[in-house]
């Protein structure tokens, strides 16, 4: 069923725009269908934020349980914000207080841009715990991606994120380690999945801390992890919600920084370029040196030349996930907003499996 406007959010009518099914409040008002509210913290940098809103809430809306979908944006304060952007929240994201007082069923959280060391020294540390303290305690499942992962299992269980020597960076392939378990019943077993980042959380600290990893890459590195009660936490450190153009996006914006001077020239997305795809980099490369060399501007980078030859090999499995993973939610999760289960189920076993 689909998402509900239930705010002026503008990625509600980008989405619509785009063929994504969203009712309107009145609309939903006059179904009798049950709801599903799913909070979406969003920490992304503000070049990100607004895309990372359709990239998550698309994924929600295409779920076919049957349920309403309101989805709940908020933020934390400790994230550098443009005053643009920082307008654009105090507009159109609730506060995470009234997240509190409403109450959600599910909770999403993305990543963040980091500069410190150690993810304990960041300023948005303190208020991303006590969002996880309530969440622990009223919400019946936390999804993270990337960043957040680390940032929990940090918190929970006291793990350090491993330094890699390069990037992880491009499309990489995976293999399903649990096949029976409900999250990811009837997925591809064998997929693919966008990755980009510079730390990693090893299988084996995930497994030394009782976690059970459910998605691992061909490489070895975890994908997917849950917590030990299989629901209440579910880990990502790759990114299922990203476009087909998202890694050419972050192509862009580094080969871009790389002739301003702020970067090294960056590799190619590994698995994600073919041969046509790199030939265009090539030119464009050859194009904005010669204009460097004679003081030019630099010419435009041909964004749309690329896309014929991407391919997005990662899309189905990813609603399929979210589609299991908000059907588990809305068959243990209470209806009553801020109670996390229903008083049949077992907290410390929600899906009944253990």
């Amino acid at each position: 069923m689909p998402l509900v406007a239930h705010t002026p959010l503008p990625s509600f009518e980008r989405l619509r725009n785009r063929g994504q099914e969203v009712l309107t409040l009145s609309r939903a008002l006059k179904q009798d269908i049950r709801e599903l509210h799913i909070g979406l913290l969003n920490m992304m940098p503000d070049a990100a934020l607004e895309i990372t809103e359709r990239q998550f809430m698309r994924l929600v809306g295409n779920s076919n349980q049957i349920a309403q979908f309101y989805v709940h944006v908020f933020s934390l304060p400790g994230l550098e914000r443009s005053p643009e952007t920082l307008a654009y929240i105090d507009e159109f994201y609730t506060s995470f207080e009234k997240v509190q007082e409403e109450g959600l069923d599910a909770l999403i959280i993305t990543g963040a841009n980091v500069a410190n060391p150690s993810l304990d020294q960041e300023s948005f540390w303190r208020p991303l715990t006590e969002v996880i303290e309530w969440a622990r305690v009223n919400v019946t499942s936390t999804l993270c991606s990337c960043l957040s992962t680390h940032a929990l299992m940090k918190y929970f269980y006291q793990i350090d994120r491993v330094k890699r020597e390069t990037k992880k960076w491009g499309v990489y392939e995976h293999r399903v380690t649990q096949p029976n378990h409900p999250l990811l019943r009837e997925i591809n077993t064998r997929f693919d999945v966008p990755h980009s980042r510079w730390n990693s959380i090893m299988k084996a600290q995930i497994e030394a801390a009782g976690l059970t990893v459910l998605i691992q890459g061909f490489d070895g590195e975890v994908h997917m992890a849950v917590s030990p009660d299989q629901l209440r936490i579910v880990y990502f450190q790759g990114h299922p919600e990203y476009d087909m153009n998202s890694l050419l996006k972050e192509y862009k914006r580094d080969l871009l920084g790389y002739f301003n001077g702020k970067n090294p020239q960056p590799p190619y997305p590994e698995n994600y370029f073919p041969l046509e795809a790199r030939e265009i980099a090539e030119r464009y490369i050859t194009k904005a040196q010669l204009a460097l060399e004679k003081g030019d501007d630099l010419p435009e980078f041909p964004e749309e030349q690329f896309l014929p030859w991407l391919d997005n090999t990662w899309g189905d499995t990813a609603r399929a996930i979210f589609n299991n993973w908000l059907g588990s939610v809305y068959q243990v999760t209470s209806v009553i907003r801020n109670v996390a289960f229903d008083e049949s189920v077992d907290p410390q076993d929600p899906l009944g499996i253990l």
